[in-house]
């Protein structure tokens, strides 16, 4: 008997040891390797703005408005010069546009009711300099950043504004009337056609990392094909979920998933394949509908969109529009730093050469529509984008977020039982196609997060309560970074 038992332990102890073993993460990272991140390095810029801001706030209303009357017909000037003929992405005027903007901004913050008219031309900018990108080559790194500054550094500093303000804040933002023939519908406040494609942003701290895990950090995590059905004018979203791979949501159920914003953006009508064929949006569209009906197509953590075989979110619209002849992302989108890489790889993520969500915006076969935007979710936005990037700080200086890999043994029996439900055609705990060790790592990950972003906030509400007003995100990152610690280790 005492035999049974001493061999029963042994066995026991030997199969939890063998448990323990971390799966390897030994993988061959695909990089195009000349590529390198976006850097503002403006920090004191930032600086110089808030300082301005400040200042402003205690000037006279009037004051204000003739300043901000001067700046907004400074920039529509400017706006017409290049609506006048079209322009490089080498043209200085660009950095003037965008400079021009950055110093009407904390007039415009300081007002009691916002002009609508700096959020106006944020727009108009957007359509001309988006008319003219049509011409540029977006593969050059030096043409993609100076894409990249003037629509994300404007999107930034409306939404600096936006944080400041006292009203309501209207959420639907419409930029263009690209003419579509495909059937359509109305989502949101927002007429939507079949074939366009939904960029979002969720409220979780994967979201902020896929996000901003990029060479040019952006605004969205997510996207979704919009599918309308001929007859009934129904909207049905097909996109790539972590939990059960590509499925197909109606338009209550994409909402209800925790969406913080979207962008429509929609295949220029005067494409070549589209002038051709008007419906190939549509056609693309249903043909991605009716394989989701007929095969199980599971979520692909590797980020590889050569294998359709497994999907995440951006290939969903990109295959569908490859098999109809139209190739989007013209750029691919990159990811060089290592401390991306390493975070990226906690999920799984083995490409870094891909397609990412926020960089469908720069893509000049595409029009930018309108946007949605939650107001009330948008601190939140910010406030998990700060963390993000300060955990993406730490881990560029090999700062590593270490798991509990004790229970290691107990999480693998959670992957076997997840199994056993995805055989079943349900969703288990543990995501199709993450391991045990992918698993107790994310989760470590998240739980760091989550940390961090209480202290973070806490810091944030104690600044607002002393200044009287909402620190600006370089503020919030500051905070978040000191809370990580990864400097003072550094130093």
């Amino acid at each position: 008997m005492k035999k049974i038992i001493f061999y029963s332990i042994g066995t026991l102890t030997i199969l939890y040891g063998l448990l323990l073993i971390p799966n390897s993460s030994d993988i061959q990272i695909e990089t195009k390797g000349e590529e390198t991140p976006f850097v503002w390095n403006q920090d004191e810029r930032w600086n110089d703005l808030e300082e301005q801001f400040k200042q402003v706030r205690t000037a006279e209303s009037t004051e204000i408005e003739s300043m901000v009357d001067a700046g907004i017909v400074s920039i529509n000037n400017l706006l017409e010069e290049f609506e006048k003929e079209s322009f490089e992405a080498t043209d200085q005027r660009l950095d003037l546009l965008l400079n021009q903007f950055f110093e009407l901004a904390p007039y415009v913050a300081a007002q009691a009711n916002q002009d609508p008219r700096f959020f106006s031309i944020y727009d108009r900018a957007r359509r001309v300099i988006k008319k003219s990108s049509i011409q540029w080559d977006v593969n050059q790194f030096e043409t993609r950043a100076a894409l990249y500054k003037v629509l994300f550094g404007m999107r930034a500093t409306v939404e600096e504004v936006l944080l400041q303000s006292k009203n309501e804040i209207e959420p639907v933002i419409h930029v263009t009337e690209e003419p579509s023939q495909t059937p359509s519908t109305t989502l949101f406040g927002i007429k939507v056609h079949s074939g366009d494609l939904l960029v979002s942003r969720g409220g979780a701290e994967v979201s902020a990392l896929i996000s901003r895990g990029n060479d040019f950090p952006g605004n969205f995590s997510h996207v979704a094909l919009i599918y309308v059905d001929a007859e009934t004018n129904e909207a049905f979203l097909i996109e790539a979920h972590i939990e059960r791979g590509v499925a197909v949501a109606s338009a209550e159920e994409y909402m209800n998933d925790g969406k913080q914003r979207f962008m429509v953006l929609r295949p220029r009508a005067d494409l070549p394949e589209l002038e051709a064929n008007p419906m190939l949006p549509h056609l693309a569209a249903k043909d991605m509908f009716e394989e989701v009906q007929e095969r199980h197509i599971p979520y692909d953590f590797k980020m590889n969109f050569f294998d359709p075989e497994a999907m995440f979110c951006s290939e969903v619209g990109s295959f569908a529009y490859k098999n109809r002849g139209i190739k989007l992302w013209e750029s691919e989108s990159t990811i060089s730093s290592k401390g991306v890489i390493r975070l990226l790889n906690t999920f799984g993520v083995e490409n870094f050469v891909t397609q990412m969500p926020s960089d469908l915006e720069y893509d000049p076969k595409l029009s930018v529509v309108a946007e949605w935007r939650d107001a009330e979710a948008l601190y939140e936005d910010h406030l998990y984008n700060a963390v993000i990037d300060a955990m993406l700080e730490c881990a560029e200086m090999e700062v590593e977020i270490k798991p509990n890999y004790w229970i290691l043994p107990a999480v693998r029996l959670v992957k076997g039982y997840s199994l056993v439900q995805n055989l079943r055609g349900k969703e288990g705990p543990v995501p199709e196609g993450m391991n045990a060790t992918q698993a107790l790592k994310s989760d470590a990950f998240i739980n760091r997060h989550a940390e961090l972003k209480a202290m973070t906030d806490q810091d944030i509400r104690n600044f607002e309560q002393e200044e009287n007003y909402l620190p600006p995100y370089w503020e919030m990152f500051e905070f978040a970074r000191q809370n990580a610690g990864c400097i003072e280790n550094q130093e």
